[in-house]
């Protein structure tokens, strides 16, 4: 994660209580695991570009069948 920074912020108090109670973490945490969804946009933002443009050579029947 390397070195970590002190930082003051003001938050609205409703969203932060629902953050950490969605996130069942600390204050810290939960905040740490915001910014890492925040810092992940543009990668998710690729991946959906790619819909519908990346194609398979898997069989889905068949690999369903070797489950079972």
């Amino acid at each position: 994660m390397g070195g970590a920074r002190k930082v003051t912020v003001q938050l609205p108090a409703d969203l932060l209580d629902r953050a950490q109670r969605s996130s069942g973490k600390n204050l810290t945490a939960t905040i740490c695991q915001g910014l890492k969804l925040v810092a992940a946009g543009p990668a998710y933002d690729g991946l959906r570009r790619l819909k519908g443009k990346v194609r398979f050579s898997i069989d889905l029947r068949s690999l369903r069948e070797d489950r079972r």
